[in-house]
C-alpha cells in the first residue's frame, strides 16, 4: 500500500510500540497504522480410509505436495472452517479427531490452526488442486517450515520421528 485507506494520504514507515510500522503522514487527525498481523489459517492432517490424504496446489512446483488448508472466514470458527474446507478441496466430510497445534508461518505472515481429521466419501478434487497421494502416517516426510512442523508433531506423538525434509523448487 502507498496510501491511506482511510483518508488517502500517504503511508510511511516509521517505529510505532517497538516495531517499524506503515502509517499514515496525517497522524494527528487520520491515525491509520497497518498493524499487519498474521492471517488465521486452518490446515488438516486428513485421514481417509486408513491413508493421509497429502494434496498438490496448481500454483505449486510438481513433486510439492502438502495439508489441506485454507483461510479461516469471518464468522466461523476454526474447526467449521477446516471442515468446510476439506468439503470444498476434498469433497469429503470430516470429524475432528483432535487439534494438532498452532504454528508460526512467518513467510506468509500465518498462523496455522492444524487439526487431524477424519474423513468419508469419495475424493474429488476441487480446481485449486491437481493431485493428491496417499500416505500411511509412517511414509510421510515431514518438510521444515508451515504445516510440516504440524506433521511432525502429529508423528511424534505416534512414535515415528522421521528426517525432515526441505522444499527444493
Amino acid at each position: 500500500m502507498n496510501f491511506c485507506p482511510q483518508c488517502g494520504q500517504s503511508l510511511i514507515i516509521k517505529f510505532k510500540d517497538d516495531r517499524e510500522r506503515v502509517l499514515c503522514a496525517d497522524e494527528e487527525d487520520c491515525g491509520f497504522v497497518h498493524w499487519n498481523n498474521p492471517t488465521p489459517v486452518v490446515a488438516a492432517i486428513v485421514e481417509h480410509e486408513g491413508d493421509i490424504i497429502l494434496a498438490r496446489n496448481a500454483a505449486w512446483p510438481e513433486g510439492w505436495f502438502a495439508l489441506i488448508t485454507g483461510f479461516l472466514e469471518a464468522g466461523e470458527t476454526p474447526e467449521e472452517g477446516i471442515l468446510r474446507e476439506v468439503k470444498e478441496e476434498l469433497n469429503l466430510d470430516g470429524e475432528i479427531v483432535e487439534l494438532v497445534g498452532l504454528y508460526e508461518f512467518h513467510r506468509m505472515n500465518q498462523l496455522l490452526i492444524t487439526y487431524h481429521v477424519r474423513a468419508r466419501g469419495t475424493i474429488q478434487l476441487s480446481p485449486e488442486l491437481v493431485a493428491y497421494q496417499r500416505k500411511k502416517d509412517h511414509e510421510i516426510l515431514p518438510w521444515a517450515s508451515g504445516t510440516g512442523k504440524a506433521v511432525k508433531d502429529w508423528q511424534a506423538k505416534r512414535g515415528i520421528f522421521n528426517e525432515v525434509i526441505e522444499f527444493k523448487k
